[in-house]
């Protein structure tokens, strides 16, 4: 059998600025090398543990999770350095099974939230309490016993060495021997064999991999200046003098450690030792507090049947009470038996909580829109039946996913909302979510530019050539524009920039703050995910928010809105002053800005003539142009509008044929007549998400539940999905006495309009705020809107009075 060999020393591009080596390359090279398992051992973190977990899985590969943890020489608290390399040394830490996972979570988080100095520090104390489960490599150079051998006391090393035997355990502590190519290395590998020979601690060898292959050197070269914000040139600059920190082979690893083959074969039994199991389908809802005498489905039931009736009584519905009761009724029986009424009891409470302060709250956000409950609740403030919004878009029974509502504050509130989950399930259970800033076309170009000391001006003009397209990459953009494929390969030192560049576009920067992002645990956040400490000592989570998803933690959305920020202060403006013509002494009637007519006639003039600077989405030229040509005359128009101006629709016809049919009726044709119902607010295209699924439903008896699945398979285009859907619904089309022909023709026409269909809950909410935000539409009722209140459009010579210049400069500010 040929011999085998486990990379247990590599860092990934979470070790930032410091690893040069993207996930999914890695996986790809290690299968190639036929190694069995592989670990990740980035610096001080566990960033890209499930992402590294799930892929090399997926292959086929072990995958081992580690860390190389910073480790303070004294107690983790202490903040008085000494050492050259402030106060640390390294330790490789390898989670061996759930136990030793979960106690690896531990460390790590400890040493953010109570041992960062420079860098996230953990101590032999803390390695005591939690090192079960964990097995150790004495590390790089960097580490306590190389590092000690270096300094010629080897007694103090062979000391150490035998201090963290004590803390592992006899078989869980290992001499890290390295094949760099450095000449400090060599003087340490002797002293590690001679450790080994002398304590029968076990070696184990391993390559301290920076980066994936050979060449991959000097942009890892360029990578440590954009970290420590230095040039090639500088001579006092951070480097490694070697090129030899890539994912090697097992064939060069075997010859590397020609003279110590049992620290190859110690790789393999270390990685056989490793067998953690991470489980991705078990959800930590936090547990909702109930007043004594319910339950949380009673309870939910009780809120929601009397918001409604609330809601009823102060603006009756588009239909029938009756059919309001129904669709709570159905609505309440699928949360209830999919388990989500604590998730909802949730967001009421935090919502309820934010309302009862006089935080602006947001009118609903997403396919939340969609439910009524949510809208009984508060949460939203969309009445779903009034506009046709769908419950099974945004919580399908026959396809189970957590429900996900995102919740909108004032911005400059947001935090006394945060600070109130907090104190309701306590610090330890409540975070923030981690994002990753990363290198994209533009600024890998300016970035190594920079480093390698390239004239500005030079630089400018490459990252300038770099097509306007979101996310594209350097590859697509040389395909796309032939100057930069020409200055590339007729200038070296471009081209130099250019390879550069492009080894380093997209990997991870920086770490940062997601902007809504809220976990909350049902156990203490460390039983579940790493902790890190951010810019401002906020706390958050290690793993992004995707990661966060997967491990069964529950995400919750509070965004502060400028623009809900912005509308507070514009309705306490407009409060303040006294109404027009008002008795002195007389109390003015207070402006709502939730009960504000949607029917309008001057605020729809005002959008129709495209005069929108100011409006928020609907400012830009080809925004402005679009309204001009559609002119919107009631709130269904804007819905369509949003949805439209995108590349697809504008691309595809879809928006040519909106407006020929919205200026002629005769052009629209309804064939088979069942359409018209579901198509007659768009004019007869199909512009919605949730008109597909009114279809499928319609047309061809699928349930709700079944039009959401055929939705889902016409966006992602799969050729197998699509041919079952298809099959199915000609099936039924059949059944409600649909031609074979018309059927076949209405699927392919849904198909290609799904493709560009937008879910019309997140235009609807949008629009609604769009339509509260307009600069002059929202200055005007300063001023001299009659009363009750009604926002108009200022007429095209119209400018308000001189006595208004500070409140509409205020305005204009926010």
């Amino acid at each position: 059998m040929p011999a085998q060999f486990v990379h247990l020393h590599l860092h990934t591009q979470y070790s930032l600025l410091d690893g040069a080596t993207q996930i999914d390359p890695l996986i790809k090279q290690v299968r190639t090398f036929g190694m069995p398992a592989v670990a990740i051992t980035d610096h001080g973190n566990m960033f890209g543990a499930v992402e590294f977990y799930q892929k090399a899985k997926a292959a086929g590969i072990k995958p081992i999770i580690g860390c190389e943890a910073y480790l303070a020489p004294g107690s983790r608290r202490n903040r008085e350095g000494h050492l050259a390399h402030n106060d640390y040394y390294h330790l490789i830490l390898l989670a061996s099974s759930r136990t030793g996972y979960q106690n690896l979570i531990k460390l790590v988080s400890k040493a953010y939230l109570e041992g960062f100095y420079y860098k996230p520090r953990v101590d032999k104390e803390l390695l005591q309490q939690h090192h079960d489960g964990l097995i150790a490599l004495s590390g790089c150079l960097s580490g306590e016993v190389p590092y000690l051998i270096g300094q010629k006391d080897m007694e103090g090393a062979i000391r150490a060495a035998g201090e963290y035997r004590e803390i592992f355990g006899k078989d869980q502590y290992y001499l890290e021997v390295q094949a760099n190519g450095l000449e400090q290395q060599r003087v340490a590998n002797r002293g590690l064999v001679e450790i080994h020979k002398k304590l029968g601690i076990p070696l184990a060898g391993t390559n301290d991999c920076h980066y994936l292959k050979k060449e991959d050197a000097r942009p890892h070269d360029v990578m440590l200046c954009l970290q420590t914000g230095k040039t090639l040139n500088d001579p006092n600059r951070l480097r490694f003098d070697t090129d030899q920190l890539y994912v090697k082979s097992t064939d060069e690893m075997v010859a590397e450690f020609a003279e110590v083959p049992e620290a190859v074969r110690n790789t393999c039994r270390i990685a056989e030792h490793c067998d953690l199991k991470l489980a991705f389908n078990t959800s930590y809802l936090p547990q909702y507090r109930v007043p004594d005498g319910y339950t949380r489905e009673s309870y939910l039931e009780k809120l929601a049947t009397q918001g409604l009736a609330d809601r009823l009584r102060e603006r009756p519905g588009a239909m029938p009470a009756a059919t309001y009761e129904a669709r709570l009724r159905e609505e309440l029986t699928v949360i209830i038996t999919m388990g989500y009424a604590g998730y909802f009891l949730i967001v009421w409470d935090i919502i309820n909580f934010a309302r009862s302060r006089g935080i602006p709250v947001g009118p609903g956000r997403g396919s939340a829109a969609g439910s009524l409950v949510a809208y009984a609740l508060r949460i939203t403030d969309i009445d779903p039946l009034a506009y046709q919004l769908l419950f099974e878009r945004f919580l399908n029974p026959e396809r189970v996913t957590m429900p996900d509502i995102d919740m909108d504050f004032c911005m400059d509130r947001r935090g006394e909302v945060i600070n109130y989950v907090i104190d309701k399930y306590g610090e330890d259970h409540v975070c923030q979510i981690i994002t990753f800033g990363t290198l994209g076309a533009k600024a890998a170009i300016r970035d190594v530019g920079r480093v390698m000391e390239i004239p500005y001006a030079e630089v400018d003009r490459v990252a300038k050539l770099v097509p306007p397209q979101l996310n594209i990459t350097l590859e697509e953009a040389l395909a796309q524009e032939p100057r930069l494929r020409d200055v590339t390969d007729t200038d070296p030192k471009i081209g130099e920039l250019m390879t550069v560049a492009r080894a380093l576009e997209g990997l991870a920067r920086h770490a940062s703050t997601h902007a809504a992002g809220l976990v909350i645990s049902q156990e203490p956040l460390t039983d579940h995910v790493p902790l890190y400490k951010g810019a401002n000592d906020e706390i958050v989570t290690q793993y992004p928010m995707g990661d966060v998803e997967k491990i069964g933690l529950v995400k919750f959305d509070l965004l502060g809105l400028k623009t809900l920020t912005m509308i507070n202060h514009a309705v306490g403006l407009i409060n303040a002053r006294p109404a027009p013509g008002a008795a002195p002494g007389e109390r003015p009637q207070l402006l709502d800005i939730v009960r504000l007519p949607l029917n309008d006639p001057a605020t729809y003039a005002l959008l129709a003539s495209g005069r929108t600077t100011g409006i928020f989405q609907l400012e830009s030229p080809g925004m402005r142009n679009l309204l001009l040509k559609i002119k919107p005359e009631c709130f269904e128009d804007l819905i369509a509008i949003l949805a439209l101006y995108r590349p697809g629709p504008l691309e595809s016809g879809m928006v040519d044929d909106f407006i020929k049919r919205k200026r002629d009726p005769s052009q629209i044709a309804y064939d088979p007549p069942a359409l018209e119902p579901i198509l007659k607010e768009t004019y007869g295209v199909i512009v919605y998400q949730e008109q597909v699924m009114a279809l499928a439903n319609r047309l061809a008896g699928f349930s709700l539940g079944q039009a959401d699945l055929l939705r889902r398979a016409m966006g992602k285009k799969k050729p197998e999905d699509m041919d079952k859907q298809k099959a199915l619904f000609l099936q039924g089309a059949k059944k409600n006495h649909l031609s074979e022909k018309k059927a076949e023709k209405l699927f392919d026409l849904m198909a290609y309009f799904a493709g560009y269909g937008f879910n019309k809950c997140v235009i609807g909410d949008t629009a609604l705020l769009d339509a509260m935000t307009g600069e002059w539409t929202t200055v005007r009722a300063l001023f001299d809107a009659p009363h009750p209140f009604t926002i108009h459009a200022l007429g095209p010579d119209q400018r308000p009075p001189e006595d208004a210049t500070s409140d509409l400069n205020q305005a204009r500010e926010w």
